[in-house]
């Protein structure tokens, strides 16, 4: 598979003009990588049309980074990270923002220092500006990652979970004031994005619990949303298409978050349902399906996992288009079942071409 073969693709799944294969994602967490090592590697390499170009050698199974057991880290914005196990990600034990009085002595990172990432060192524009440049060189698709936890959960890291939750009921008008400051900062760093001339941009928020969302619908159309239509009504006016990671139950707010200007949705399968995003989803936006890694990846069967691909593609899968697949691989996964979902995610890629619609 060529880079303009998955390019053309992926924006046909995106736009449902009829795609030739259902895009699928397989992500080896570095913890993954660091307990299963050459035998990771002896799969990845089995299964070429997942992990195109991959080579032997090219991960460091022992390198976590910042992620690693008992570090500390202050990110641009002065949130303090620990992290309590190597490999996973950390997170905040110190916000900012604890005392509203300390609003006004705020340090909003600078834009042109680079583009951020969650609990670890910001990249430098030139380095992103270089990927671009090499995807669009070889015809491939142009993509770049904003932070994961870039609006609702930044608030929460600088003002304090239980502080915010708190906020939204009191109507504080200090977070109506941070708001407006990390809405400025964002459309900052997506106009940046926005002149390399990409495809999609992604955005990663964690807005559900397990079987709820934190805030109500209403909620979240007041203090969320505007920001949300704002970053990506801008983006999605320059032709450019908008993919969001979200994490939990957040059936209450899909709606919400189409009209924002949604084009990619990656939401996870257990904690919504697959009938739910079925009637919610189905046809008004690409789903980008998260599978279950709390219960069918670690203790599931090989079996288990053959047959729930195969009924989300009957479920929410189409000839047209509209559906691809992410699976976030962790530790607990036995290997038996990462060879399971590989095999199965191969296997029926393209087996949205035997719906009738």
């Amino acid at each position: 598979m060529n880079p303009k073969e998955w390019r053309d693709n992926f924006l046909r799944t995106i736009e449902m003009r009829y795609p030739k294969f259902i895009p699928c994602k397989v992500y080896f967490s570095q913890a993954t990588w660091h307990k299963y090592r050459e035998r990771l590697e002896d799969l990845a390499l089995r299964y070429k049309r997942l992990f195109p170009g991959f080579k032997r050698g090219s991960i460091d199974f022992d390198n976590f980074g910042v992620q690693r057991k008992g570090n500390v880290f202050v990110d641009s914005w002065g949130c303090v990270w620990a992290f309590a196990q190597d490999g996973l990600q950390g997170q905040v034990i110190k916000h900012p923002l604890i005392d509203w009085r300390n609003l006004d002595k705020l340090k909003v990172p600078d834009p042109d220092e680079g583009l951020p990432v969650e609990g670890g060192p910001s990249i430098s524009w030139d380095v992103v500006e270089e990927q671009v440049r090499k995807a669009r060189e070889v015809g491939g698709l142009a993509i770049v990652y904003m932070p994961h936890g870039f609006f609702f959960q930044r608030l929460y890291y600088l003002r304090g979970y239980v502080n915010l939750m708190v906020d939204f009921v009191r109507k504080s008008p200090q977070l109506y004031k941070l708001i407006d400051i990390l809405l400025e900062y964002n459309l900052e760093l997506v106009k940046r994005i926005l002149r390399m001339n990409v495809d999609i941009i992604v955005f990663g928020d964690d807005l559900g619990n397990q079987d709820r969302m934190p805030i109500s619908p209403s909620t979240f159309r007041e203090f969320i949303f505007p920001a949300y239509k704002r970053i990506f009504g801008l983006i999605r006016s320059h032709g450019v298409h908008v993919y969001l990671h979200t994490d939990g139950h957040v059936m209450e707010v899909v709606d919400q978050l189409i009209e924002a200007g949604v084009s990619v949705l990656n939401i996870q399968d257990r904690v919504n349902g697959i009938e739910n995003i079925r009637m919610k989803c189905k046809g008004k936006v690409c789903i980008d399906l998260d599978i279950d890694r709390q219960w069918l990846l670690p203790f599931g069967t090989p079996e288990d996992i053959r047959s729930h691909i195969r009924r989300a593609i009957i479920k929410l899968g189409s000839r047209r288009g509209g559906l691809m697949f992410t699976a976030g691989v962790y530790p607990d996964v036995p290997l038996r079942n990462i060879e399971a979902l590989c095999s199965a995610l191969e296997d029926y890629m393209e087996y949205h071409k035997e719906l009738s619609y």
